[in-house]
């Protein structure tokens, strides 16, 4: 068995915790001690709390009043109520509480059933019940109980590397699996951001969500968890970073980011999934080759289906990285064009034509004149000008009567007007024209 004691000044928040759980049949009250019961099983909750104030006297400068026990045996133990209730009423008098009021409830929330212990800490002198040695007692009195009841001995679940990862099981006790989750997860994986930290709990059914915000005059930067199903749904009341261990915090989170920095190394998962890649038909073929390699990979999608972000988990390395981590090419844009847009994808398929066609080379003008021109440009008359531009001319038109004959042959090139120029093509002719026509723009003339 294991007994849990935890101490705090809500007396009404313990009693009304204890409360709901009647209310919605899932805990009954057992017994009490010094508070009124009508042996219904139910509880009034406001009497219950003046009872409990009636025995705390004015004088009591404690802070933290009263302590709230949770016992808790193997999930293997079947026990009666009458079972139950002897139980708890032995415990408080092994832990020198028996003088103090309580009020006894059996919680069956969850299949290994418990039973929950409210109680003062405070004497009727106002002094604060000492909690000396609290922890080697109540290992002592759990030992002796169980031998006494025959019980089988319980510890508290420690966390191995070993250990595997199971998502919530909404059966259970959804709080403990949470905490230990969240644990092994902090302790196995190395992550840089909210989002990734986020995808890699989102495998075991598990988000986290900040908190940030202003009370009494003091910000406060929180972490909440949430446990959900298969689908992503809320299925339990969320739990405060604080209930679960300071493994859970933000400061504790935020630490992890810094020293993973240092610590990731991208090259293996990079390499990994780029051959996935490679040689995937789709997404859904992708995933399960990341699978194959022990890579999970966490898409997240907009209404309309388009993939805004996306996250793999190499469980190899232990490393959680964004898409844009890995490089442009595994980033959600890339993979939502790949895979929603697969007919944007561009193609490298260049048609073959039937019959082999030789191209020959285009004569090259070997016009001395022209030469002469493009060399002696200052030079020039007005009848020079005129009689290189009709010697160009008429080269233009023999090119265009060619390049019509070349065409009615039945084949053209792609693409053979731009990459290959025809014989109307004369560098120091175009060079030539250019230097004129700005001459001709700042207005001089050409000397006769």
């Amino acid at each position: 068995m294991v007994a849990k004691i935890s101490i705090g000044n809500s007396l009404y928040g313990a009693l009304t915790y204890n409360g709901e759980k009647i209310n919605k049949e899932k805990g009954r009250l057992l017994d009490t001690n010094k508070i009124y019961n009508d042996g219904s099983g139910s509880v009034d909750i406001h009497r219950a709390y003046e009872d409990f104030m009636r025995w705390i006297p004015t004088s009591s400068r404690t802070e933290r009043p009263m302590m709230h026990i949770s016992l808790n045996p193997h999930p293997d133990d079947v026990l009666s109520d009458t079972d139950f209730t002897r139980l708890a009423h032995e415990y408080m008098e092994k832990m020198g509480f028996a003088d103090m009021p309580y009020m006894i409830y059996k919680h069956s929330d969850i299949d290994r059933h418990h039973v929950h212990i409210v109680a003062l800490r405070v004497g009727t002198d106002g002094r604060c019940i000492s909690d000396r040695n609290n922890f080697y007692k109540n290992k002592k009195v759990c030992r002796e109980l169980e031998k006494e009841y025959g019980l089988k001995v319980a510890e508290r679940e420690k966390i191995t590397p070993d250990m595997p990862i199971k998502k919530v099981d909404p059966s259970g006790d959804i709080k403990r699996q949470v905490a230990n989750t969240v644990k092994m997860v902090g302790m196995r994986y190395k992550f840089q951001t909210m989002g990734e930290y986020n995808a890699v709990l989102s495998l075991y059914n598990i988000r986290c969500e900040q908190t940030d915000g202003r009370v009494n005059g003091r910000e406060y930067h929180g972490l909440v968890y949430f446990a959900t199903d298969d689908e992503g749904k809320v299925i339990a009341n969320p739990f405060k970073a604080s209930r679960l261990g300071k493994f859970a915090s933000r400061t504790a989170i935020d630490s992890r980011f810094e020293k993973a920095k240092d610590k990731i190394d991208i090259t293996p998962t990079k390499h990994k999934v780029a051959d996935c890649l490679a040689q995937s038909t789709g997404k859904d073929d992708f995933t399960a080759k990341l699978k194959d390699c022990g890579i999970d990979v966490v898409f997240r999608h907009t209404d309309e289906g388009r993939i805004y972000g996306v996250t793999f988990i190499d469980h190899n390395t232990m490393t959680v990285l964004n898409g844009s981590r890995l490089g442009k090419q595994f980033s959600a844009n890339a993979l939502n064009e790949r895979f929603n847009n697969p007919q944007m994808q561009p193609t490298i398929d260049v048609p073959i034509p039937d019959t082999p066609v030789i191209v020959t080379e285009p004569e090259q003008n070997t016009d001395t004149h022209s030469d002469s021109q493009s060399q002696n440009i200052d030079t020039q008359t007005s009848s020079d000008w005129q009689q290189h531009t009709a010697g160009s001319q008429h080269q233009s038109a023999a090119t265009h009567s060619s390049t019509t004959d070349y065409s009615e042959s039945g084949f053209t090139l792609p693409g053979l007007d731009l990459f290959q120029p025809g014989q109307s093509f004369n560098p120091d002719e175009e060079e030539f024209r250019r230097r004129m026509q700005r001459k001709k723009k700042k207005g001089h003339r050409p000397k006769f």
